[in-house]
């Protein structure tokens, strides 16, 4: 396949790299500095699941031909100004950004049955452009669609991701409610990870050993499974949820964390923010997101919460 992946970093540069070793057509889509740079090195992965190897994909500063199939790998906030280069329409794209609203976004952008639903759970880092640290054997992506017509491409996608190693499936029937149970199964977890650990600056094994900490982790969880079943998603439960936790490795942190720590901007607006905002529109109340969302506001901005 000719598969296009926008924002080679942690998780853009690790499935471009698995891609292009694995025989498919990879090309990177990323601004100008970037692409120069891959296009001169190369990607250099260092992955506990797939080795540590050096791949060579096309890289662009804008995307004009066309493609079999697109996947989006941008952080959130640089969604709308990546997707200017974007100049073609591909017949699938797989945005694999966290959250929930660029679902959306992406449907106003190109054919609304173009755009799937999708997931990928990793730990992966960038610590410079054009090379990806990949740290934990966890690697899976999901991926649904409430369009018949998505299914051929999807399903297509999902053997070119099984086929360079990375863990793939779609096997849900195609509807609303497969793509909500794809979209919450993730977010309940990482909205309340992502939140706890960003809020206190702890990894995750201190949070679950601090009965406080470990409350506020559950509270979070069980606030997120509330509103993803009110979205539709009735295979969202906080046990299987805090199971999930409690078996990951005590070192685990997240995303938004690592951006805090880094100077970045943090996805509020896209991880707890999105589910504060599906939260409203069933009336419901999340008062332990609500209070994690104002102390990591008050970290990012360097001020105490009061």
């Amino acid at each position: 396949m000719r598969i296009a992946v926008l924002g080679p970093g942690g998780v853009g540069g690790l499935l471009a790299g698995a891609l292009e070793r694995s025989g498919q057509e990879a090309t990177v889509v990323a601004r100008e500095s970037t692409a120069e740079t891959i296009a001169e090195r190369g990607l250099r992965i260092s992955s506990v699941k797939l080795g540590d190897f050096e791949a060579r994909p096309r890289a662009v500063s804008s995307l004009e031909e066309e493609v079999d199939a697109l996947i989006v790998a941008t952080k959130a906030i640089g969604l709308e100004q990546a997707l200017d280069r974007v100049a073609t329409a591909p017949p699938i794209v797989l945005p694999l950004l966290n959250g929930l609203d660029h679902v959306a976004l992406l449907r106003e952008r190109f054919a609304p049955e173009t755009v799937l639903a999708g997931t990928i759970r990793v730990e992966a880092d960038r610590p410079e452009p054009g090379v990806v640290v990949h740290t934990s054997p966890f690697l899976l992506v999901e991926a649904a669609s409430r369009y018949e017509s998505a299914r051929p491409g999807m399903d297509a996608l999902i053997e070119a991701l099984s086929d360079a190693g990375v863990s793939a499936r779609a096997d849900r029937p195609i509807g609303a409610r497969a793509e909500a149970q794809v979209m919450w199964s993730k977010l309940v977890r990482l909205n309340a990870l992502a939140c706890t650990t960003s809020a206190y600056d702890k990894l995750l094994g201190e949070i679950r050993d601090t009965p406080e900490l470990r409350a506020d982790l559950v509270g979070a969880i069980e606030e997120s499974c509330a509103v993803g079943q009110a979205e539709g998603a009735d295979n969202v439960n906080p046990e299987k949820a805090i199971g999930e936790l409690e078996n990951a490795h005590a070192t685990l942190g997240s995303s938004m964390q690592r951006d805090i720590a880094a100077g970045r901007a943090p996805e509020v607006d896209a991880i707890p923010g999105s589910v504060l905002r599906a939260a409203g529109r069933h009336g419901l109340a999340c008062p332990t997101i609500e209070r994690l969302v104002a102390m990591i506001l008050a970290r990012v901005e360097g001020a105490e919460p009061g």
